[in-house]
């Protein structure tokens, strides 16, 4: 995985608890700028891919909400950061944020604080659903990229070890970095990791700085072997001349290296592609070699996001067909990693 080494970091004083000093201190090489909001930085002149690389801002995160989910987890957790060191063309991330360094949260154990006071008003023993049996799950990266957050700071590994510790709280986090430091947290079966996987030759196009699919695959075994339990996210799904012969060969990846009892204790998630508006104007200059991929108006439509943005999608009725060939594939080729949702 690449090395953050911001060269800028700006701070909120409210962040400089012992976690944002020793986040300073890391890095004594780089400008320190107070400022009064972590969402309100100043004008930046670094391009799109240098903001990612060279910035970090240290902030307090004060709405500490729980929001339902129902589909990765029970619920999305309070953000432990904002922003990743990669610039995945398609990030939604990136859609409400014109400019998005990495954001670290020092406030983790506040953050995990809540959790616990959410899950507790949950009713217990939980009712069995797709996210999980026992436990309420909770997504603890879907702002950030976990993997990357980890090598920054410890507030991953203070996750991972009240997640292990609590009775009905789980962890799951999606991810397309390889960090090795997260192979020596002990989740103990506590904690889920989805690799989220493309076919090779797309993901080097639009899986900007990330780690490559090769390597998140070869990395499965030794997650589980390391006491998480580990499932893939295809996604997004990008549909274009010869996807399905792709997706075959990926498929056919994952029968080879995962180990049959990885195989078993494994399931899958799969998203189609969205895209944006104001995303795809953005990505002409920053990445247009993607854009030829993922916006294709030719079989997209038009969808108001929950924020206001103008979203497109596959076709509803193109989509229904997609979704069907790709499960045919799927029982075909790797009929023991069953879909837990597709959409």
């Amino acid at each position: 995985m690449q090395t953050f080494q911001p060269s800028t970091i700006f701070y909120t004083p409210d962040a400089l608890n012992e976690r944002g000093q020793k986040a300073l201190l890391s890095h004594p090489a780089a400008s320190q700028q107070e400022i009064q909001q972590h969402n309100r930085l100043p004008a930046l002149e670094s391009n799109h891919f240098q903001v990612k690389s060279e910035v970090l801002v240290l902030g307090r995160l004060k709405t500490l909400v729980c929001k339902e989910s129902g589909r990765s987890s029970d619920f999305i957790s309070p953000s432990l950061a904002n922003g990743c060191m990669g610039a995945c063309a398609y990030c939604y991330v990136d859609r409400n944020k014109p400019v998005n360094p990495i954001t670290l949260f020092t406030n983790t154990e506040e953050i995990l604080a809540a959790v616990d006071k959410h899950v507790q008003k949950q009713v217990w023993p939980k009712v069995p659903n797709q996210t999980h049996n026992l436990y309420y799950t909770y997504d603890i990266g879907c702002n950030s990229d976990i993997s990357v957050d980890a090598a920054i700071s410890d507030n991953v590994k203070v996750a991972v070890d009240f997640y292990r510790q609590h009775p009905k709280a789980f962890a799951t986090f999606a991810t397309k970095f390889v960090n090795p430091e997260l192979l020596t947290y002990d989740p103990q079966q506590k904690v889920r990791i989805r690799f989220s996987l493309l076919p090779h030759k797309v993901s080097k196009l639009v899986d900007v700085r990330t780690d490559s699919v090769e390597k998140r695959i070869n990395a499965i075994n030794d997650f589980y072997q390391a006491g998480y339990e580990v499932h893939v996210n295809f996604s997004p799904v990008i549909v274009y001349e010869g996807w399905q012969e792709d997706y075959r060969e990926l498929f056919e990846q994952l029968n080879q290296v995962v180990h049959p009892t990885v195989k078993a204790q494994m399931s899958c998630e799969v998203i189609f592609l969205t895209h944006n508006f104001w995303q795809h104007q953005a990505n002409l200059a920053i990445n247009p070699k993607a854009e030829t991929l993922i916006w294709t108006p030719e079989n997209q439509e038009t969808k108001r996001s929950q924020f206001g943005g103008i979203n497109v999608r596959y076709q509803h009725q193109l989509k229904a067909a997609l979704i069907a060939e790709f499960k045919q594939l799927q029982q075909e080729i790797i009929p023991w990693c069953p879909i837990r949702y597709i959409f």
